[in-house]
């Protein structure tokens, strides 16, 4: 794999004010750095490092009050709106749970933060972030106008690291882990399967038996993992939003998982993006970069955890889908929402 490209920050300074209304991530894919050089080159002007520990982080967030908390991969991104509140850590997961910000958190990908304070042309632009090893976005959050912006200093204060000025060390980004699936190995799978009572067996299930999630899915088939037509996101969520079915919406990276659960009720086609635009939750969806769907059944204590999930051509897991079960008229309406769903006519070879 290649070695990541070097370029001297006032030449990265250079291309922002060339192009000041790109987005960092687009902007640093142009200059091909990653988006964590790009913010550290300027550091000592608008960028500020911090440690980028979720045990700091997060506790010192809930003293700026309301701000939109923003996860995202290359092919979805979700924003929600809410406090940092009910923070409870761990050593290899993390999380919080509260009724707005719903985070899973994986600390050993948390490698390197900044606070970020810049004028926009909607005003000053205040923002924690956060990358992995190989630059790449694990989690931002930004203020708004509701924010307790009079705590901003007192929070980079606190999570300043002492060093600044050091270039961040960049290693080569892992590449995605393509279908892993053993179809000699599919009669054992649809009986582990059958064995399942909770959602968070089935890795552990598929790693016994030398797969991955995408390959345990092309080999099981129906009735476990049923293919379904990439274009079904968009039917999925003009349902959803039409029958006020509350979901539960799952966007994540290798650090960071940010979940929705509630109705949607805004969908809007944009180009390649299907969005839902509500307030409190934006969710902005690449239909073009979806390569393959699956409508999957996992049985659980309190019933099946019927769920949608999207994969990228590379294997990448783009966004997930699930009823709410606790809500048992909920879960129903949902379930029957996915079995309209429109099967892939065309078979998959493991």
């Amino acid at each position: 794999m290649a070695e990541p490209t070097v370029i001297p920050a006032p030449d990265i300074k250079a291309a922002r004010m060339e192009n000041p209304k790109m987005r960092d991530r687009d902007l640093a894919d142009k200059l091909g750095i990653s988006e964590a050089e790009l913010v550290a080159a300027a550091l000592g002007e608008t960028a500020t490092r911090i440690v980028a520990d979720p045990d700091r982080i997060m506790p010192a967030l809930t003293r700026l009050g309301e701000v939109m908390a923003l996860t995202r991969n290359e092919s979805c991104v979700i924003e929600k709106v809410g406090h940092y509140d009910n923070y409870t850590s761990g050593e290899h997961a993390a999380m919080i749970v509260n009724q707005e910000i719903d985070l899973r958190i994986f600390p050993n990908h948390w490698v390197q933060g900044f606070a970020i304070e810049q004028e926009t042309e909607r005003g000053m632009r205040r923002t924690i972030q956060v990358f992995d090893a190989a630059g790449d976005a694990v989690h931002k959050v930004f203020l708004r106008d509701g924010s307790n912006a009079d705590a901003w200093a007192g929070v980079v204060k606190e999570l300043r690291l002492e060093d600044q000025f050091d270039a961040p060390e960049i290693v080569p980004r892992k590449p995605v882990e393509p279908a892993k699936g053993r179809p000699d190995q599919a009669e054992r799978l649809r009986a582990e399967w059958d064995k399942l009572t909770d959602t968070h067996q089935f890795l552990i299930m598929t790693r016994r038996l030398k797969m991955n999630r995408l390959g345990a899915y092309r080999v099981a088939g129906a009735p476990y993992a049923r293919r379904l037509a990439p274009g079904v996101i968009d039917t999925l969520l003009s349902k959803a939003a039409e029958t006020a079915i509350p979901i539960m919406v799952f966007v994540g990276n290798a650090g960071c998982i940010e979940i929705h659960t509630g109705p949607v009720n805004r969908v809007v086609e944009m180009g390649p993006w299907i969005n839902v635009l509500d307030p409190g939750f934006d969710l902005h969806l690449r239909r073009d970069h979806v390569a393959e769907v699956y409508a999957v059944t996992k049985s659980t204590r309190r019933g099946d955890a019927i769920s949608v999930e999207a994969f990228d051509s590379a294997g990448g897991l783009i966004a997930q889908f699930f009823g709410v079960l606790r809500d048992e008229g909920a879960a129903q309406a949902w379930s029957a929402l996915v079995a309209d769903l429109a099967t892939l006519d065309a078979e998959v070879t493991a």
